[in-house]
Protein backbone atom coordinates (compact mmCIF):
# COMPACT_ATOMS: atom_id res chain seq x y z
CA UNK A 1 0.00 0.00 0.00
CA UNK A 2 1.20 3.20 -0.93
CA UNK A 3 0.56 6.52 1.52
CA UNK A 4 0.12 9.60 0.08
CA UNK A 5 1.67 12.74 2.02
CA UNK A 6 -1.67 13.60 3.69
CA UNK A 7 -1.68 10.14 5.63
CA UNK A 8 1.51 10.29 6.50
CA UNK A 9 1.04 13.78 8.55
CA UNK A 10 -2.11 12.16 9.85
CA UNK A 11 -0.55 8.93 11.01
CA UNK A 12 2.66 10.58 12.25
CA UNK A 13 0.27 13.41 14.28
CA UNK A 14 -1.54 10.19 15.80
CA UNK A 15 1.08 8.50 16.84
CA UNK A 16 2.91 11.83 18.49
CA UNK A 17 -0.40 12.73 20.30
CA UNK A 18 -1.18 9.92 21.91
CA UNK A 19 1.98 9.37 22.93
CA UNK A 20 1.94 12.76 24.07
CA UNK A 21 -1.56 11.60 26.71
CA UNK A 22 -3.53 13.21 23.82
CA UNK A 23 -6.79 11.87 21.55
CA UNK A 24 -7.59 12.52 17.77
CA UNK A 25 -10.64 11.55 15.74
CA UNK A 26 -10.54 9.06 13.34
CA UNK A 27 -10.49 10.28 10.04
CA UNK A 28 -9.15 13.54 10.36
CA UNK A 29 -6.78 14.29 7.94
CA UNK A 30 -4.53 17.83 8.22
CA UNK A 31 -2.45 19.58 6.20
CA UNK A 32 -2.56 22.75 7.21
CA UNK A 33 -2.01 24.90 10.04
CA UNK A 34 -3.24 28.49 11.29
CA UNK A 35 -1.17 30.57 13.85
CA UNK A 36 -2.57 31.18 17.01
CA UNK A 37 0.23 32.89 18.66
CA UNK A 38 3.16 34.72 16.98
CA UNK A 39 5.35 32.11 15.48
CA UNK A 40 8.93 31.84 14.71
CA UNK A 41 9.66 29.82 11.43
CA UNK A 42 13.29 28.76 11.33
CA UNK A 43 15.32 27.13 8.61
CA UNK A 44 16.01 24.19 10.96
CA UNK A 45 13.81 21.26 12.53
CA UNK A 46 16.34 21.59 15.66
CA UNK A 47 14.50 24.11 17.26
CA UNK A 48 14.80 23.16 20.73
CA UNK A 49 18.72 22.94 20.17
CA UNK A 50 18.49 26.57 19.49
CA UNK A 51 17.22 27.63 23.34
CA UNK A 52 19.27 25.47 24.97
CA UNK A 53 18.66 21.93 24.51
CA UNK A 54 18.26 19.36 27.31
CA UNK A 55 19.80 22.13 29.90
CA UNK A 56 17.87 25.19 28.18
CA UNK A 57 20.71 27.62 29.83
CA UNK A 58 21.89 28.93 26.79
CA UNK A 59 20.66 30.54 23.44
CA UNK A 60 22.52 29.06 20.35
CA UNK A 61 24.08 32.54 19.16
CA UNK A 62 26.63 33.62 16.74
CA UNK A 63 29.66 35.88 17.40
CA UNK A 64 27.20 39.13 16.85
CA UNK A 65 24.83 37.84 19.55
CA UNK A 66 21.86 36.72 17.06
CA UNK A 67 19.97 33.16 16.28
CA UNK A 68 20.97 33.38 12.04
CA UNK A 69 18.20 29.93 11.94
CA UNK A 70 15.60 32.71 12.84
CA UNK A 71 13.61 33.35 9.35
CA UNK A 72 10.96 35.56 10.72
CA UNK A 73 7.92 35.68 12.98
CA UNK A 74 4.58 34.46 11.53
CA UNK A 75 1.51 36.57 12.80
CA UNK A 76 -1.30 35.13 14.19
CA UNK A 77 -3.76 34.12 11.74
CA UNK A 78 -1.07 32.72 9.39
CA UNK A 79 -1.63 30.02 7.14
CA UNK A 80 0.85 27.40 6.75
CA UNK A 81 1.02 24.77 4.12
CA UNK A 82 2.50 21.16 6.52
CA UNK A 83 5.11 19.59 3.88
CA UNK A 84 6.27 17.24 6.44
CA UNK A 85 6.24 16.31 9.75
CA UNK A 86 9.49 15.23 12.11
CA UNK A 87 9.30 14.12 15.49
CA UNK A 88 12.27 15.60 17.69
CA UNK A 89 12.51 14.33 21.38
CA UNK A 90 9.44 15.81 23.05
CA UNK A 91 8.71 18.29 20.61
CA UNK A 92 6.41 17.68 17.32
CA UNK A 93 8.33 20.15 14.15
CA UNK A 94 6.40 21.18 10.88
CA UNK A 95 8.22 21.63 7.52
CA UNK A 96 6.01 24.10 5.82
CA UNK A 97 5.61 26.45 3.58
CA UNK A 98 3.68 30.10 3.63
CA UNK A 99 2.93 32.14 1.48
CA UNK A 100 3.54 35.12 3.47
CA UNK A 101 7.27 34.12 3.10
CA UNK A 102 7.38 33.12 -0.77
CA UNK A 103 11.21 32.85 -0.62
CA UNK A 104 12.95 29.95 -2.39
CA UNK A 105 15.20 28.15 0.34
CA UNK A 106 17.31 24.97 -0.03
CA UNK A 107 17.02 24.01 4.44
CA UNK A 108 13.21 24.77 4.52
CA UNK A 109 11.08 26.31 6.94
CA UNK A 110 10.22 24.99 10.21
CA UNK A 111 8.01 25.54 13.00
CA UNK A 112 6.83 24.11 16.31
CA UNK A 113 3.79 22.70 16.59
CA UNK A 114 2.64 24.47 19.79
CA UNK A 115 2.20 27.74 18.40
CA UNK A 116 -0.32 26.46 15.31
CA UNK A 117 -3.57 24.59 15.56
CA UNK A 118 -3.82 22.06 12.82
CA UNK A 119 -6.84 21.54 10.42
CA UNK A 120 -7.87 19.45 7.72
CA UNK A 121 -10.08 22.61 6.07
CA UNK A 122 -8.59 25.00 3.85
CA UNK A 123 -8.13 28.13 6.11
CA UNK A 124 -8.78 31.72 4.94
CA UNK A 125 -5.35 33.39 4.80
CA UNK A 126 -4.73 36.11 7.19
CA UNK A 127 -6.41 39.62 5.84
CA UNK A 128 -3.93 42.37 5.08
CA UNK A 129 -4.69 46.11 5.06
CA UNK A 130 -1.97 48.14 4.00
CA UNK A 131 -2.33 51.59 6.97
CA UNK A 132 -2.17 54.86 6.01
CA UNK A 133 1.43 56.63 5.86
CA UNK A 134 0.34 58.21 9.15
CA UNK A 135 -0.01 54.89 10.86
CA UNK A 136 3.11 53.44 9.29
CA UNK A 137 5.12 56.16 10.16
CA UNK A 138 3.78 56.43 13.80
CA UNK A 139 4.25 52.76 13.85
CA UNK A 140 8.26 53.01 12.89
CA UNK A 141 8.54 55.58 15.39
CA UNK A 142 7.47 53.50 17.84
CA UNK A 143 9.90 50.82 17.79
CA UNK A 144 12.77 53.73 18.31
CA UNK A 145 15.23 51.98 20.78
CA UNK A 146 14.37 48.96 19.78
CA UNK A 147 17.37 45.92 20.14
CA UNK A 148 18.28 44.01 16.35
CA UNK A 149 17.18 40.96 16.10
CA UNK A 150 18.41 38.86 13.29
CA UNK A 151 15.03 38.00 11.80
CA UNK A 152 12.93 39.44 13.77
CA UNK A 153 9.80 41.35 13.06
CA UNK A 154 7.65 40.64 16.70
CA UNK A 155 9.40 43.93 18.67
CA UNK A 156 7.69 42.60 21.58
CA UNK A 157 8.49 39.92 21.34
CA UNK A 158 6.73 36.19 21.79
CA UNK A 159 6.53 36.06 26.02
CA UNK A 160 5.47 32.49 25.64
CA UNK A 161 9.08 31.18 24.74
CA UNK A 162 9.80 31.62 28.15
CA UNK A 163 7.20 28.83 29.16
CA UNK A 164 7.83 26.84 26.22
CA UNK A 165 11.75 26.92 26.46
CA UNK A 166 12.23 27.04 29.83
CA UNK A 167 15.61 27.45 31.74
CA UNK A 168 16.52 25.07 34.30
CA UNK A 169 15.11 25.82 38.19
CA UNK A 170 17.59 27.88 40.37
CA UNK A 171 18.84 29.47 36.28
CA UNK A 172 18.10 32.77 36.66
CA UNK A 173 17.58 35.11 33.47
CA UNK A 174 18.87 38.94 33.22
CA UNK A 175 16.34 41.58 31.70
CA UNK A 176 18.50 41.46 28.30
CA UNK A 177 18.81 37.80 28.53
CA UNK A 178 15.00 37.21 28.83
CA UNK A 179 14.34 39.46 26.13
CA UNK A 180 16.79 37.83 23.57
CA UNK A 181 15.21 34.28 24.78
CA UNK A 182 11.97 36.06 23.72
CA UNK A 183 13.20 37.49 20.27
CA UNK A 184 11.88 41.21 21.59
CA UNK A 185 13.26 43.31 18.59
CA UNK A 186 13.25 43.40 14.53
CA UNK A 187 16.06 44.02 11.74
CA UNK A 188 15.67 46.19 9.43
CA UNK A 189 12.98 44.78 6.90
CA UNK A 190 11.62 43.50 9.82
CA UNK A 191 11.16 46.71 11.13
CA UNK A 192 8.56 48.05 8.00
CA UNK A 193 7.04 44.61 7.99
CA UNK A 194 5.68 45.08 11.55
CA UNK A 195 4.88 48.37 10.80
CA UNK A 196 2.92 47.73 8.51
CA UNK A 197 1.44 44.43 9.78
CA UNK A 198 3.05 42.44 7.15
CA UNK A 199 2.27 44.06 4.27
CA UNK A 200 5.49 44.29 3.11
CA UNK A 201 7.55 41.92 1.68
CA UNK A 202 9.73 40.88 4.07
CA UNK A 203 13.38 40.49 3.11
CA UNK A 204 15.43 43.30 1.47
CA UNK A 205 15.90 40.65 -1.29
CA UNK A 206 12.54 41.85 -2.61
CA UNK A 207 12.10 45.47 -1.32
CA UNK A 208 14.92 45.87 -4.15
CA UNK A 209 12.30 45.81 -6.45
CA UNK A 210 9.20 46.79 -4.20
CA UNK A 211 7.43 49.53 -5.62
CA UNK A 212 8.52 51.99 -8.41
CA UNK A 213 11.63 53.17 -8.51
CA UNK A 214 12.93 56.94 -7.88
CA UNK A 215 15.43 57.78 -10.72
CA UNK A 216 18.53 58.58 -9.07
CA UNK A 217 21.44 57.16 -11.42
CA UNK A 218 24.29 59.40 -11.07
CA UNK A 219 22.74 62.01 -8.50
CA UNK A 220 24.58 63.87 -5.92
CA UNK A 221 22.53 63.88 -2.26
CA UNK A 222 21.07 67.65 -2.34
CA UNK A 223 18.79 65.72 -5.65
CA UNK A 224 18.45 62.78 -3.64
CA UNK A 225 17.04 64.50 -1.32
CA UNK A 226 14.54 66.85 -3.01
CA UNK A 227 13.38 63.10 -4.66
CA UNK A 228 12.54 61.75 -1.41
CA UNK A 229 8.87 61.76 -0.29
CA UNK A 230 8.02 60.34 3.31
CA UNK A 231 8.45 56.32 3.30
CA UNK A 232 10.39 55.79 0.59
CA UNK A 233 12.65 52.95 0.88
CA UNK A 234 16.49 53.46 0.79
CA UNK A 235 17.47 49.77 -0.51
CA UNK A 236 21.13 48.17 -0.99
CA UNK A 237 21.54 44.61 -1.21
CA UNK A 238 21.21 43.33 2.74
CA UNK A 239 19.85 46.47 4.27
CA UNK A 240 17.10 49.04 3.95
CA UNK A 241 16.36 52.47 5.77
CA UNK A 242 12.97 53.98 5.43
CA UNK A 243 12.68 57.86 4.87
CA UNK A 244 10.33 59.82 7.69
CA UNK A 245 10.65 62.91 6.21
CA UNK A 246 13.24 65.54 4.39
CA UNK A 247 15.11 65.53 7.51
CA UNK A 248 14.79 61.93 9.35
CA UNK A 249 14.97 58.37 8.21
CA UNK A 250 15.04 55.34 10.51
CA UNK A 251 16.57 51.90 10.55
CA UNK A 252 17.25 48.91 12.27
CA UNK A 253 21.53 47.51 12.37
CA UNK A 254 23.36 45.24 13.30
CA UNK A 255 25.32 45.97 16.31
CA UNK A 256 28.24 43.81 16.71
CA UNK A 257 32.27 44.55 17.90
CA UNK A 258 31.16 47.79 19.09
CA UNK A 259 28.74 49.46 16.58
CA UNK A 260 25.95 51.26 17.79
CA UNK A 261 22.84 48.57 16.57
CA UNK A 262 19.05 48.30 17.10
CA UNK A 263 16.70 50.64 15.85
CA UNK A 264 17.68 54.46 15.71
CA UNK A 265 16.34 57.57 14.02
CA UNK A 266 19.05 59.49 11.78
CA UNK A 267 19.86 62.78 10.01
CA UNK A 268 18.77 61.69 6.31
CA UNK A 269 21.52 64.33 5.20
CA UNK A 270 24.14 62.22 7.19
CA UNK A 271 23.19 59.08 6.44
CA UNK A 272 23.16 59.87 2.97
CA UNK A 273 26.74 60.85 3.06
CA UNK A 274 27.98 57.90 4.99
CA UNK A 275 26.31 55.55 2.11
CA UNK A 276 27.30 57.60 -0.63
CA UNK A 277 30.82 57.36 0.34
CA UNK A 278 30.65 53.77 -0.28
CA UNK A 279 27.94 53.08 -2.96
CA UNK A 280 26.62 54.25 -6.32
CA UNK A 281 23.37 55.57 -6.33
CA UNK A 282 21.32 53.93 -9.35
CA UNK A 283 17.60 53.01 -10.68
CA UNK A 284 18.08 49.85 -10.41
CA UNK A 285 20.60 46.87 -9.04
CA UNK A 286 20.80 45.32 -11.83
CA UNK A 287 22.75 48.22 -13.75
CA UNK A 288 25.72 47.51 -14.93
CA UNK A 289 27.07 50.05 -12.85
CA UNK A 290 25.74 48.12 -9.44
CA UNK A 291 27.99 45.20 -9.78
CA UNK A 292 30.20 43.87 -7.32
CA UNK A 293 27.39 45.14 -4.13
CA UNK A 294 28.22 48.88 -4.83
CA UNK A 295 24.70 50.23 -5.60
CA UNK A 296 21.69 51.25 -3.63
CA UNK A 297 18.33 52.45 -4.90
CA UNK A 298 14.89 54.07 -3.57
CA UNK A 299 11.90 52.87 -4.01
CA UNK A 300 8.34 54.22 -3.80
CA UNK A 301 5.88 51.98 -2.76
CA UNK A 302 2.81 53.87 -0.17
CA UNK A 303 0.35 55.63 -2.58
CA UNK A 304 0.97 59.62 -1.51
CA UNK A 305 -2.82 59.76 -0.94
CA UNK A 306 -3.01 60.10 2.73
CA UNK A 307 -5.10 56.55 4.13
CA UNK A 308 -5.31 54.94 0.67
CA UNK A 309 -5.49 51.24 1.04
Amino acid sequence: MVLNRRTVIWLVTILFSLCRGGSVTAGTITSSAVAILPTPVFHTPGIADLFGGNTGKTLRLDSCGQMRELEFVAFPGTVFHIEETISSGRLLIYRVTTDEYPYPTDKGYFIESRFVKVTDQNPTARPRRLPSRKEVIENLVAARGINYVWGGNFRKGIPQLLALYPVPPGHKLSSGAAAHRQLQGVDCSGLLYEATNGYTPRNTSALVKYGTPVSIANADMEHIIRSLEPLDLIVRQGHVMIVLDKERLIESRLGCRGNNGGVRIRPLSAALKELLQERIPVDSLDDASAKGGKGFVIRRWHDSREGAH
